[in-house]
């Protein structure tokens, strides 16, 4: 019977002979979703997320109890703007999901070849069902999931770039089913394989032939949706996973609506105020009904009660009279502010926008906002996630020089002067000493043979290196699975030895002398992170078996003679030191028995069945024994523009940087040290592979029983390696008390590294990193970026997310918060922009509170004056027009244009960054300063008025001065100081904001002056018609 865990899939969807009754297994379609949205369900689900905001939710209560209640003041004061900004949210992210559904449907739309019934038949890809034999040919992107079962290159292999899922644009190759007959159409086969997984380096099938043969198939068989065929003409693979169930869907992480700190805090101080509205609401209740509760103050003889007052339920009217409190004093929480700090955030994205630094001009492109909600975000980031193929690196590794039985040989143009000696002319230019010829030749030979690189078809090899010239024609067209290994093919070639390419299975070299050697392929071991070395066995013209190796010091120095070591150990370390990936290159001559030897402990472990990499692995240590040590190499991955600066800028800024990588952990870990992020003085601790297959050698314990390490010496910094299988263990290991403790052990140990390099990640296991961090104690502000498609879901995990416009695709910028053209704007755009958003944001959300405090204080005040009627003290006009008219524009400007430090310092002073970190300006102590600034500025306009009033003045008309002179003087002294405020907290003044200040004043004066003379009129117009009214004998 077939097991629960795995999957039985017929090729062709075509039945063994043998098989009974046939129950065609169901497994979904190839259909990708990555929107939000349907039109069915948008309005419902959008309106539901947008009132889940405490604010929304609260103005909307407000407003129906403005509606059902009558309250002092119209509906429409809170409705409009509650309206305006639930309809801009929504026709803001309905379009980012439209987006979304035409990116989905440019993908399942686009139309594949399928092997139906022996004929060639095209269909939109979201057809493609599992079991169909697919074509692909050059260039195009796998559709689905594939097994490779036919290729049309000789050897029955394949090239694919994986940029899009694990970063790495260099070629891989990937193998046909062996013995898969040719004709597809007849071919009846079954597949069992593992249930979707999201682990892209992970693959463990049977495949069968009507129990003619099993093969067992690995990783290298399976040919991954987003990948791209390279340098092969056309295949045939079947479908194993499709649609939502690859392994590139299963490593999506779906994208959420991301909400900054800072509207958070925002939540906390509204929750604050919320309580002091209730606070006074149920005060001026509780008084009122006090009040009324003396003889003749409940129905005074000039205000008798009518009869439905009279029957109206006591209970039910103290209610009423609660919310009427409440919604005359809602303006302490305007929805205003809400708006204001939509358009401060929306507004300020474009000075991002329009940064001419950020302006790239290789691409002609700048910066791009693709969230607007996040800006003040970019100024609190604690954790920096940063992916290095492409975004710190170029992914453009160049030979920098090697070493020939200790002798150094570095390539410079002709007629410069290196290390205090003279450099020959010519396209080989060494130190004055050197060794042998013989040693020589032998190296480069090496060079030309210890690798997997495939000279590219479409490219024509000219001879070209007779002349002493390399023609930038022959420095293309090499493919390879990893960069280094196309820099040493032509490293080899500035000194006179080239690769020209395979011949079925014979490797051609040409020599300095232009004479072409042959050498025959009979074996590849290929390098793997628990050796970090790799092979090749060849055999000469002259019947000679030769092994040759290459790798790591640390696992190539204890295979050879210590004296040859001894002489090469100085220029590796040197070579490292300056930040170079070293390799250094060893060989052996095998006997016949020798030979015999491992060619058949290859050919009996590449056929097994079970345990296949562990006799491999055996088969592999055997042979690389004994060898000799010609020399080592040292490669450069040239950073980005400013690489190091940058990392170094971030650090002293107090971030903490991690890097993610898909890459091997040697070049990773050489990045971090051109990049700073590991200094010579950093004490490493690495978790890999290699480290617990060394552990449980020594210890029979388990992998994490690692000796307790005190953090406690100040002076030394340490740095964290682990790779993506380790981390799946912790990750990912069963929910007991043990497994807890690895998770929050690894945390600590990785909290307390100044930088921490994951290497070998699927990108899955990128956003679990984020995530866990994200959720640590403290809810640290974390920051991804990369540049391509393997970068998405920890872009979109973080709280904010940055894509680099790389040469790999846009899907990270598309997925992305804010796309830079280059990692080095990343600098300003945290160090800069980031910090003087937060400043400003923070300045508007407290500023605001305090404007408000100030200006309903006085009102509740007021009610202690008026016997609790719910009489305004200001006017309606002077309500509705504060937050909107008199004092919106000014603050709304300073949280636009303020710099209370210049661009210039922010830049060179990143330290200036930690003093806004942790939300510095919006914790409780600032909060509680402009709450009581506020209190002490109401008391004062409501008070200090009021003494004014104490002495009984009379107007020219023998009239004392009404209720509406006396709020109109408060409302005025209450405009005129929180500008005032404003305007001496001040410290970028431009045209503009002199303009809004002293604009927004000037207007106020205008309009009491044009709106006291309508009152007015409308006032002496009523009083005439009331006694035109009463002469007249006529009732209202």
């Amino acid at each position: 019977s077939r097991k629960v865990d795995s999957r039985t899939i017929y090729v062709g969807h075509r039945p063994c002979p043998t098989t009974e009754a046939l129950i065609p297994p169901k497994f979904c379609d190839n259909r990708i979703v990555s929107s939000k949205y349907t039109v069915w369900n948008f309005l419902p689900k959008n309106l539901f997320e947008q009132f889940r905001r405490i604010a929304n939710f609260y103005f909307l209560i407000i407003f129906l109890v403005q509606v059902i209640v009558d309250t002092p003041t119209s509906p429409v004061t809170s409705g409009l703007p509650l309206f305006f900004v639930i309809t801009v949210t929504a026709i803001k992210q309905g379009y980012e999901d439209w987006l979304r559904h035409k990116a989905d449907n440019e993908v399942n739309k686009y139309l594949v070849t399928v092997l139906e019934d022996g004929r060639r038949a095209r269909k939109e890809s979201e057809k493609i069902k599992v079991g169909d034999v697919v074509e692909v040919v050059e260039d195009e992107t796998f559709p689905c999931d594939l097994i490779l079962l036919q290729s049309s290159r000789e050897d029955e292999t394949c090239f694919v770039t994986t940029a899009s899922l694990d970063g790495e644009s260099n070629h891989k190759t990937h193998y046909t089913v062996p013995d898969t007959e040719k004709n597809l159409e007849s071919l009846s086969a079954t597949i069992e394989c593992e249930q979707p997984q999201p682990d892209l380096y992970k693959f463990v099938t049977v495949f069968s032939r009507c129990v003619v043969f099993f093969r067992s198939l690995g990783p290298e068989n399976l040919l991954l949706k987003g990948a791209t065929l390279k340098n092969t003409q056309k295949i045939y693979g079947v479908a194993v996973y499709s649609g939502m169930e690859t392994k590139m869907a299963l490593n999506y992480q779906g994208k959420s609506q991301k909400r900054s700190a800072v509207e958070k805090s925002i939540n906390a101080f509204l929750l604050v105020y919320l309580c002091i509205l209730v606070s006074k609401a149920l005060v001026c209740t509780t008084l009122k009904y006090v009040w009324q509760s003396r003889p003749g103050q409940d129905e005074p003889w000039y205000n008798q009660k009518t009869q439905k007052e009279k029957d109206t339920n006591l209970y039910l009217k103290m209610f009423t009279d609660f919310l009427s409190f409440m919604v005359l004093f809602n303006f302490i929480i305007p929805v205003s502010m809400y708006v204001t700090v939509e358009m401060q955030k929306f507004l300020g994205s474009f000075f991002i926008s329009w940064d001419k630094d950020f302006f790239d001009p290789e691409i002609q492109e700048g910066a791009l906002v693709n969230t607007s909600d996040l800006n003040e975000e970019l100024g609190q980031v604690e954790y920096v996630f940063t992916d290095k193929t492409g975004t710190l690196t170029q992914n453009n590794m160049e030979f920098i020089e090697c070493c020939i039985d200790g002798f150094q040989y570095k390539y410079a143009d002709s007629g410069t002067e290196l290390d205090g000696f003279c450099v020959t002319d010519g396209p080989v230019s060494m130190l004055q000493q050197k060794a042998g010829r013989e040693k020589e030749e032998l190296f480069l030979r090496a060079l030309c043979l210890c690798h997997t690189v495939q000279v590219k078809e479409a490219t024509g090899q000219g001879d070209g290196v007779g002349d002493g010239m390399i023609h930038p024609a022959d420095l293309r067209g090499f493919i390879a699975s990893s960069p280094d290994e196309v820099a040493l093919v032509k490293g080899a070639m500035k000194y006179g030895f080239k690769f020209l390419g395979m011949e079925s299975k014979n490797m051609r070299v040409m020599n300095r002398n232009n004479d072409v050697e042959t050498y025959e392929l009979l074996h590849v071991l290929n390098f793997d992170p628990v050796r970090r070395r790799m092979s090749v066995i060849v055999r000469t013209k002259s019947g000679d078996t030769m092994l040759f190796c290459k790798g790591a010091d640390s696992s190539i120095f204890p295979r050879v003679r210590q004296e040859e070591v001894d002489r090469i150990r100085m220029h590796v370390e040197r070579n490292a030191t300056e930040g170079y990936r070293t390799l250094c290159v060893a060989y052996k001559l095998l006997s016949s028995e020798e030979y015999d030897q491992a060619d058949t402990g290859l050919r009996e472990a590449k056929l097994a069945l079970q345990d296949r990499e562990e006799k491999l692995m055996a088969v592999y240590n055997q042979v690389e024994t004994g060898m000799s040590l010609i020399g080592a190499t040292a490669v450069e991955d040239r950073l980005q523009e400013e690489a190091a600066e940058t990392m170094e800028a971030l650090q002293g800024a107090g971030m903490k940087v991690w890097v993610l990588t898909g890459d091997k952990m040697e070049t990773a870990k050489s990045t971090c040290y051109a990049c700073r992020l590991f200094q010579r003085s950093t004490e490493l601790l690495e978790l890999t592979v290699r480290t617990l297959h060394s552990w449980a050698k020594s210890k029979p314990v388990s992998a994490f029983s690692v000796p307790p390490r005190s953090w406690s010496s100040a002076n030394q910094d340490y740095g964290f390696i682990i790779d993506g299988a380790t981390l799946s263990l912790v990750l990912n290991s069963s929910p007991d008390s043990n497994s807890s403790c690895y998770k929050s052990l690894f945390l600590q140990i990785c909290q307390n590294c100044t930088t921490v390099l994951c290497c070998r990640m699927a990108p899955l296991q990128k956003a679990q990193i984020v995530k866990m961090v994200k959720n640590s104690k403290g809810s640290p502000i974390t920051l991804s970026i990369g540049d391509g498609a393997n970068d998405v879901s920890m872009i979109l995990e973080a709280h904010v997310g940055i894509g680099i416009k790389g040469r790999e695709g846009r899907q990270a910028v598309r997925n992305s918060d804010y796309a830079i053209p280059k990692l080095k704007h990343l600098k300003k755009l945290l160090l800069g922009h980031g910090h003087l958003y937060y400043v400003r944001i923070a300045h508007l959300v407290q500023y605001f509170f305090y404007k408000n405090l100030c200006f309903i204080l006085p009102q509740f005040l007021y009610q202690f004056f008026c016997g609790y009627s719910q009489q305004p003290l200001y006017d309606a006009a002077y309500l509705t027009m504060y937050n909107i008219c008199f004092t919106s524009m000014p603050i709304l400007a300073n949280s636009l244009l303020e710099q209370h430090i210049c661009m210039e310092v922010l830049m060179d002073n990143a330290a200036l960054y930690r003093d806004v970190a942790k939300n510095a300006m919006l914790r409780w102590g600032p909060f509680l300063y402009w709450t009581l600034l506020g209190v002490y500025q109401g008391l004062l306009f409501f008070f200090g008025v009021r003494f004014l009033f104490s002495n009984p003045a009379l107007q020219d008309n023998g009239q004392v001065f009404g209720n509406w002179s006396y709020g109109t003087i408060v409302f005025t002294v209450l405009v005129f100081t929180v500008t005032l405020k404003l305007a001496m907290d001040t410290r970028h003044w431009t045209w503009i904001n002199h303009f809004v200040i002293w604009g927004s004043l000037a207007f106020y004066m205008f309009f009491s002056f044009f709106w006291g003379g309508i009152i007015c009129l409308t006032v002496k117009c009523a009083w005439l018609y009331k006694s035109f009214i009463y002469t007249t004998g006529q009732k209202f």
